[in-house]
């Protein structure tokens, strides 16, 4: 059986992924950045843990293979696919704030406020909120270990690009589809992606 869900540009999405079953997650136009958080359904205070999960990986960006590991070394998700090839764990979310920071915008919110909306319905907020993993985006680190001045590049927009994680516990899955049109995660026009989840 497989639920399909379209997360229309800017919205978000939150919902428990029972243990096993898969979450994947499509690109459907191309070129969308797709922020991300996970937690444990049964004990939310478990949470996605960007440290442990980049140790375990040895590498800044998350394919295929990589496991999501939480703040107690437990795995969350394990991605057993993705066609994009090789996904942001620094750049973070973007905010009403921090758009105001870097790109002198005021009143634009992002998927920090998606995220607050989409946790309220779990009785979770502000302070569950930690890094987040950036799906089909790229943040580029030189060879100083510097970013680029625009932080996110938009180098690569793959239609139909798609993640699948399986759930390695009971997980709640929470999604901005980001609304960002300051920087080019989203090539200045952010589009609808699809979700399915299945039990097989």
């Amino acid at each position: 059986m497989t639920d399909s869900i379209i997360v229309e540009a800017g919205g978000s999405w939150a919902g428990v992924v029972p243990k096993g079953d898969k979450l994947t997650i499509i690109d459907s136009k191309g070129g969308q950045g797709v922020d991300f958080l996970c937690y444990s359904a049964d004990h939310p205070e478990e949470r996605y843990h960007a440290p442990n999960t980049l140790k375990a990986a040895r590498s800044l960006k998350l394919t295929t293979g990589h496991t999501l590991y939480s703040d107690d070394a437990r795995p969350i998700f394990l991605i057993v696919e993705d066609t994009f090839g090789g996904h942001d764990t620094i750049g973070g979310c973007c905010s009403e704030v921090s758009n105001e920071m870097l790109y002198g915008v005021t009143g634009v919110t992002g998927c920090r406020e998606n995220f607050l909306n989409s946790l309220e319905s779990f009785g979770l907020g502000r302070r569950d909120i930690v890094p987040n993993i950036n799906f089909f985006c790229n943040v580029p680190v030189n060879v100083d270990r510097n970013l680029a001045e625009t932080v996110f590049v938009a180098d690569r927009a793959i239609v139909g690009a798609r993640v699948v994680l399986q759930a390695k516990m009971n997980a709640l899955a929470v999604i901005s589809n980001c609304p960002q049109v300051n920087n080019p995660c989203n090539y200045g026009n952010p589009t609808e992606i699809e979700l399915c989840i299945s039990n097989s």
